[in-house]
């Protein structure tokens, strides 16, 4: 009889669990949860790289990112990390503060969207404890923010985030994400919609109305009159594509978004951006881009149907 051997999960299969969609079955009690987690933690970081300001983030004026990751050196929680950000972070500073902005917008993006969930929530730990090894012990600080924030996405890490109004469960095939195309098409028209209106004073504001509270630190990021407008057209483009299935709608609106949110970033800290928007506005847009790109890929949006038990939780 031939000798049979056991593989055991090894880093590949790590790997293939983190990056799969975490949409598995679950009570949907527990999938609304994992999903309003999910969310909140998706609008932490989306406001999060409202502040995060090249070119320079901070350095010369010495607020900002840089002002809070000198924090590190000046009132030290870990001494072998203050010594890395004393020796190479903050002479490299102008990088860092890119690829914080880069990792910050993709949290927000991934989270909001539903999109590699459990990757992003592993994202999250990281980043959490990178800040919080920054600014834990610094004035006015609260540490146990930090530990709940790595708290937080460690539960995300282990749900069913990605079952609901999200592209994980696009990619598990449970739904056509049709469901997801409306509800984003249609609050990113009311958002703007909102813009326009507001902007009617100033409507090639640098930087519109925002659309949030900074007291409460939410916001849907700033949009002037043309970026409301390019919103309301993009989130027309989703509502279509959703209700109509024509896959060429839903790339429309994804090549929209992204080339809006790119053209923020080539313009902020640059240049008066033609969008009166912020960091925070360009990951919204990406947001937008995503979904679009997903919806359309999707089955449906192929000419195939998913299957006929689909679970409404995954819509």
């Amino acid at each position: 009889m031939p000798e049979t051997t056991t593989t055991r999960p090894g880093m590949m299969s790590a790997v293939g669990w983190l990056l799969a969609p975490a949409a598995d079955e679950a009570p949907r009690a527990h999938a609304v949860g994992a999903t309003a987690l999910r969310i909140l933690l998706g609008l932490m970081w989306l406001y999060n790289v409202s502040w995060k300001r090249a070119p320079d983030f901070g350095k010369s004026a010495d607020n900002g990112l840089y002002h809070f990751t000198a924090y590190a050196v000046s009132h030290p929680v870990f001494p072998p990390y203050s010594w890395v950000v004393e020796h190479l972070v903050l002479p490299n500073f102008t990088p860092f503060g890119w690829l914080v902005l880069v990792l910050e917008t993709a949290l927000a993006v991934l989270l909001l969207t539903g999109s590699w969930v459990r990757l992003a929530a592993a994202l999250g730990i990281v980043q959490s404890v990178a800040i919080g090894l920054s600014v834990a012990y610094a004035p006015n600080e609260w540490p146990w923010s930090y530990w709940l924030m790595i708290g937080a996405h460690l539960i995300l890490l282990v749900s069913a985030g990605g079952r609901i109004l999200a592209t994980d469960a696009v990619r598990a095939g449970r739904t056509t994400g049709r469901v997801l195309g409306q509800v984003w098409g249609g609050l990113t028209m009311l958002v703007g919609l909102s813009s326009a209106v507001r902007s009617f004073g100033d409507p090639l504001a640098t930087r519109g109305p925002d659309l949030g509270s900074s007291d409460l630190s939410v916001s849907l990021g700033a949009y002037n009159m043309v970026g409301g407008l390019v919103l309301v057209v993009a989130g027309a483009l989703l509502v279509l594509a959703a209700r109509s299935g024509v896959r060429r709608l839903a790339v429309a609106a994804a090549v929209l978004s992204a080339l809006a949110g790119l053209s923020l970033h080539a313009q902020l800290g640059f240049s008066d951006p033609f969008l009166g928007g912020t960091p925070t506005s360009a990951a919204y847009l990406f947001c937008l881009a995503v979904v679009g790109a997903w919806l359309g890929r999707s089955r449906a949006h192929a000419g195939v149907a998913p299957p006929d038990h689909v679970d409404s939780a995954s819509t």
